[in-house]
Formats: structure tokens, C-alpha cells, sequence
């Protein structure tokens, strides 16, 4: 039954990340160091719109944050189980090879969502969750969210072979992804070009629903860009789309893996 290992990879992704107590530290340093620093700074130059201030507005951005980042680190252990021999084991196992890039991405989602869960408890702590939290939105908005990062990390995941690679390639995703949305300022107050790059973006219709959640309907130049249908849409849209890609990437990458490992060990006997 495919469930079993699917649910086994996971598992032990889950675990890995739980052992890793920097790594979930650091989860959240950095989106409280974006919110009360950064957004601090901001606040005092840009002042309040309506009664909505900017690290209020930062809210579901350093959330989205959250997301990213962890999302891109988990899939970085499947680059890893390339290099250290485990995903051998996994090609030769007894099911279709996009099993793999699936638990995998789900593991990265999963592991997304209990970090972005983590600064959730954070943030409320703070006082930066108000009374006006539309929960089911807020569900939906970290359930796709992290699967929308995930599946662009397994996207990255899936083209590299080394670590090194893989750390050049989410450099240069991750930061475009994360300035080129709507996480810092609102898509609608962009110059027409980097508007259009960050409509384009998937990771901004996270956001931005991410943003119908938290701010709710106030009436601010803060609103939210997009209507809750487009976000979701996109989002799933996205995740499908680069996770068939993954998987078809993946599998003709690893088709004659086996094949070849055997060839390198009888030239070395």
C-alpha cells in the first residue's frame, strides 16, 4: 500500500525537523527580528493608515516568511539523501518514483506549517492578532501557503544534485520571491513592472491571503490586492503545476540511477 511509505517519509522528515531545535529557533528569530525591528523602523516613517499601523501590516508577511524559509530548508534534505545515498534506497523501493517528490513535498508543507504555527503562537502572544482573525481563512491561507512553498522548493530539489547547487539556486529564488510580493508593501502601490512581476508571483497570493485572514476588511491603503477565489486558485493552481513538473523532472532523473550506481561499482572491482 502507498500510503505506508508516503507516510513513513514524512515521518521522518517530521522528526528531523523536531530534533533540529536551532533550526526551529531560528524560525522564528527571524520574522520577530523583520516585525519589531524592521517594522518598527518603518512604522515611525510611514506613520498609520487609517487606524492600521505598517507592523501591523507586516503581520502576514513575517507569517508568509515563515513559510519560506522553512519550506526551501526542508526540501534541501532531499538534495542531501541525493548526496549521502538514502534516496537510493528510495529508488529502488517497490512503487512509482513521483511517490517520492509527493511525501516529500507534503513532509516540506508539513514542516512549513509548524513553524508558521509556532510564530502564529508568537504573534498572539505579542498582541499582534486582534479579535477580528477569520480562522478558516487563516487555515486555509498556512495549509496552501506551505504547500505553494514546498512545492517550489521540491521544484528546486528536483534540478540540483549537490548542496552547494541547491543553496546558490534557493538564494536566488528565495529573495526575489519574498521582496517581489506583497509581504513588505501592497502589490497595488508597485510601479507597473515589479507590480506585474508580483502578480506573476505565486508566493504573493499567499500572502495576500494570508492578509484577508489577519487585517480582515479594514478600510486602509493597507488592504488586501486580490479576492480570496483568485488566491486560492492561484495557489493550488501552482502547487499542482510545479509539483507535475518535479515529479516528471525526478523520475526521468533518477530513472537509470540504479543502472548506473551498478556500472561505477563493477569498474571499480
Amino acid at each position: 500500500m502507498i500510503l505506508r511509505p508516503v507516510y513513513a517519509v514524512i515521518e521522518r522528515e517530521v522528526l528531523k525537523l523536531f530534533r533540529q531545535r536551532t533550526r526551529l529557533l531560528s524560525a522564528m528569530v527571524r520574522p520577530l527580528i523583520w516585525l519589531l525591528v524592521i517594522g518598527a523602523g518603518f512604522d515611525a516613517m510611514l506613520g498609520r493608515s487609517g487606524n492600521l499601523s505598517y507592523q501591523y501590516f507586516l503581520v502576514p508577511g513575517v507569517l508568509g516568511m515563515s513559510m519560506l524559509f522553512g519550506a526551501m530548508l526542508a526540501a534541501l534534505s532531499t538534495v542531501y539523501d541525493k548526496e549521502s545515498g538514502v534516496m537510493r534506497m528510495l529508488v529502488i523501493a517497490p512503487f512509482e518514483h513521483y511517490w517520492i517528490v509527493i511525501a516529500k513535498t507534503l513532509s516540506a508543507a508539513l514542516a512549513a506549517a509548524i513553524q508558521a504555527l509556532l510564530v502564529l503562537v508568537l504573534l498572539f502572544l505579542l498582541g499582534y492578532l486582534k479579535n477580528g482573525v477569520v480562522l478558516p481563512l487563516l487555515i486555509a491561507g498556512i495549509v496552501t501557503t506551505s504547500l505553494v512553498c514546498a512545492s517550489m522548493g521540491m521544484l528546486i530539489a528536483a534540478w540540483t544534485r549537490t548542496l552547494d547547487n541547491f543553496a546558490v539556486m534557493m538564494n536566488l529564488v528565495i529573495f526575489p520571491v519574498f521582496f517581489l510580493s506583497g509581504s513588505l508593501y501592497p502589490v497595488q502601490h508597485l510601479p507597473s513592472v515589479l507590480r506585474f512581476v508580483a502578480t506573476i508571483n505565486p508566493y504573493t497570493y499567499g500572502v495576500d491571503l494570508l492578509k484577508h485572514a489577519i487585517l480582515g476588511i479594514e478600510a486602509t491603503s493597507f488592504n488586501a490586492d486580490f479576492s480570496v477565489p483568485v488566491n486560492i486558485a492561484v495557489l493550488l493552481g501552482f502547487t499542482l503545476l510545479a509539483t507535475v513538473i518535479a515529479c516528471l523532472r525526478f523520475s526521468r532523473d533518477t530513472a537509470y540511477e540504479p543502472l548506473i550506481h551498478l556500472l561505477a561499482r563493477k569498474r571499480s572491482d
